[in-house]
This record gives structure tokens, C-alpha cells and sequence, in this order.
């Protein structure tokens, strides 16, 4: 869980989304975060963390359901949704912590 708090500590914000490889909710979100990491660039970090090879992490965290989006900044968490969205709506959340 370390290297977790060296991923979330960046001064740019970081987008984590929480998955799983069976669920249909978080297959069908892959291709709309690899549109907001591609729209952002370098100016925001995107990682995905598949909860089932990640089930301590998933638990502190309290991953009850995926996908579930998680905004970091500097270490802390300043937004956090379960469900799908669509990428201009995630990209407007990270513009606004850039």
C-alpha cells in the first residue's frame, strides 16, 4: 500500500478507476478513461487498479461497487463516484483540481 500513497501523493491530480475484468459497468468504461487519459496528457495521471488483484487496497478503500472513480490531489481525495460517466465529465472534474 506504499507504493498506493507514492501514486496519490503527485502534484498533479489522479484519476484511479477501480475495476474488475467481469464486470460489464467497468469493460465499458476501458475505452472513455483511455479518452480522458489521452485528452489530459501529461497534465493529470490516469491509473487503473483491477480490484480483484488488488484486494487489500480495494478494501481500505471501501470499493463496494466498480467502477468506481477516485480524484487525488496531493494525497488527498477530492472526489470519488461509483458507476459510469462519460469522459467530458471526468476530464471537467480533473480540469477543475489542475
Amino acid at each position: 500500500m506504499s507504493k498506493f500513497g507514492e501514486l496519490i501523493s503527485a502534484p498533479i491530480p489522479v484519476l484511479i478507476d477501480f475495476y474488475t475484468e467481469w464486470n460489464d459497468q467497468s469493460v465499458a468504461m476501458h475505452p472513455v478513461i483511455r479518452d480522458v487519459a489521452a485528452a489530459l496528457g501529461d497534465k493529470a495521471k490516469v491509473i487503473k487498479i483491477d480490484v480483484e488483484k488488488n484486494q487489500e487496497l480495494a478494501d481500505a478503500l471501501r470499493i463496494k461497487g466498480v467502477p468506481t472513480l477516485m480524484i487525488y490531489k496531493e494525497g488527498q481525495m477530492v472526489w470519488r463516484q461509483s458507476g459510469e460517466l462519460d469522459a467530458n465529465t471526468i476530464i471537467g472534474l480533473i480540469q477543475e483540481q489542475i
